[in-house]
């Protein structure tokens, strides 16, 4: 199946250019329809490309030597959108040369660029950043806002629960996806004006493609029963890094324990494939790729830190984004969201 090409910032990430060009490489080895504008310093980029043969067909290569600094403030960058890789990546996009694009830059730039650029789509009011996380359960689970929008309101709340369905629907082929508000308690009394607000309008809007089952706590989003956890992205932030930070403690604590004597050793080799699959699922590298939803058009985030197999997973979360026509399934449900509430707007005016 054919796609269309893929935008990638080669410039952005801790290790830049070498690492994004190995990522899209080895994506591109295990989907070889992947097509690539490879978007930075060409010198640096077709060194690196000497190495990944598989990827010369297959990309183009638009020079660009600015980057944007990891540090950078979201207006700096700006006011050098049209000079920077991750600027330029972004408007390949807006121009239609690129389905997508893949950056693991600075966070805060990437998000002010995409919203500059692309807008938001048709009754979204603000994009939302949202990852796969692990959890216990058969599927990933997508969560979001991760800090592009520290307030939110009930509306706001709504719309990010109609586009994280949206995305679930696309990564757990569920056609009905089990969302819920991430609060400090399931009881229904519980929580700010905005989430009971935001909890009432979910429960009444029968006729979107999702399951609405209310609220939940932090420490239970990992287990498994629920596909969506919508919050504000100051909350949902702070609520990612306590969970990357576990993952790092657990595993930093088995290291510890295990080295700690003679039998520890011993008892690591005999389990050592229990500790090799614990490693796996908690490794970030391999649910990489958070997603601005609500912009016209794709764009995927990559850690800046990922290194060739995380960047290669960012690129095929953005790939079947765009195979499964992500922001189609996001104006259907804004669709049905505003027939419900035309259908109750009508039935309140009738009983009068």
């Amino acid at each position: 199946m054919s796609l269309p090409r893929i935008a990638v910032d080669a410039m952005g990430g801790d290790e830049g250019v070498r690492v994004m060009v190995s990522g899209a490489a080895l994506a591109r080895r295990r989907h070889e329809q992947f097509k690539f504008l490879l978007v930075g310093d060409e010198k640096r980029i077709k060194h690196a490309l000497d190495d990944h043969p598989n990827m010369r067909e297959a990309s183009e290569i638009l020079h660009c030597d600015d980057v944007v600094g990891g540090d950078e403030r979201p207006t700096q960058a700006l006011r050098r959108a049209k000079t920077t890789s991750m600027g330029l990546a972004i408007d390949a996009v807006k121009r239609g040369d690129a389905g997508a694009a893949v950056s693991s830059g600075n966070t805060g730039a990437l998000m002010a660029m995409s919203k500059l650029a692309l807008r938001t789509m048709p009754g979204i009011d603000r994009p939302a950043l949202a990852a796969l996380l692990p959890t216990l359960g058969e599927h990933d689970m997508i969560m979001l806002d991760l800090g592009a929008n520290t307030e939110c309101d009930a509306r706001n709340l709504v719309q990010f629960a109609i586009m994280g369905a949206a995305y679930s629907r696309i990564v757990t082929q569920q056609a009905e996806p089990r969302v819920r508000l991430l609060n400090i308690g399931t009881e229904d009394i519980k929580g700010t004006d905005a989430l009971q607000d935001a909890a009432a309008q979910l429960r009444a809007a029968t006729g979107l493609a999702m399951q609405f089952e209310g609220f939940v706590e932090a420490d239970k989003i990992s287990r498994g029963d629920v596909d969506v956890v919508v919050t504000d992205g100051f909350s949902g932030n702070i609520a990612l890094k306590a969970v990357e930070g576990a993952a790092r403690f657990v595993g930093d604590l088995l290291k510890r324990s295990f080295m700690s004597s003679l039998r520890s050793k011993i008892g690591f080799l005999i389990s050592r494939p229990a500790t090799d699959l614990l490693r796996t699922h908690l490794d970030p590298n391999n649910h990489n790729g958070a997603v601005f939803l609500g912009l016209n058009g794709v764009v995927v985030k990559s850690h800046g830190s990922a290194n060739a197999a995380g960047v290669a997973n960012a690129v095929a979360v953005t790939a079947r984004l765009l195979e499964d026509n992500l922001t189609q399934r996001i104006s259907a449900g804004l669709a049905e969201l505003g027939e419900e509430r035309l259908r109750e707007t009508h039935s309140s005016g009738a009983g009068k």
